[in-house]
């Protein structure tokens, strides 16, 4: 089983082929394809952390929605001082698919013919 750790909006998540996550906002449509950034690529033994060699790994994902986070409650409180303030905040977030995972072979170099005319 292949499997990749990418970077999206400044955080690092583990991902395999069909998975689904939850990241911080991003800009784009839902429906859109989104080419992430490889960090670590994993196919059973191998693994591959070369940024040479990570610039071969194509990791293709598709937004399928925006939602928002669970709602976090805080509260200020100073006693004897009748100060209370109760607070919330929900994050916005998008729901994206892995499509695809796939790490290109590396070709090997083209042999050169020598044409010495003789």
């Amino acid at each position: 089983m292949s499997y990749a750790i990418v970077r999206v909006g400044g955080k690092q998540y583990r991902v395999e082929e069909g998975q689904s996550i939850l990241v911080d906002r991003m800009r784009a449509e839902e429906g859109d394809k989104v080419d992430l950034q490889p960090l670590l690529f994993a196919d059973g033994d191998k693994s591959v952390l070369d940024a040479g060699d990570l610039g071969k790994v194509k990791i293709q994902a598709v937004v399928t929605g925006h939602e928002r986070g669970k709602k976090i409650h805080g509260l200020k409180f100073k006693p004897k001082r009748g100060y209370k303030r109760r607070y919330g905040a929900r994050s916005h977030l998008t729901r994206l698919e892995i499509s695809s995972i796939k790490a290109s072979a590396r070709k090997a170099p083209a042999k050169k013919e020598d044409s010495d005319g003789s």
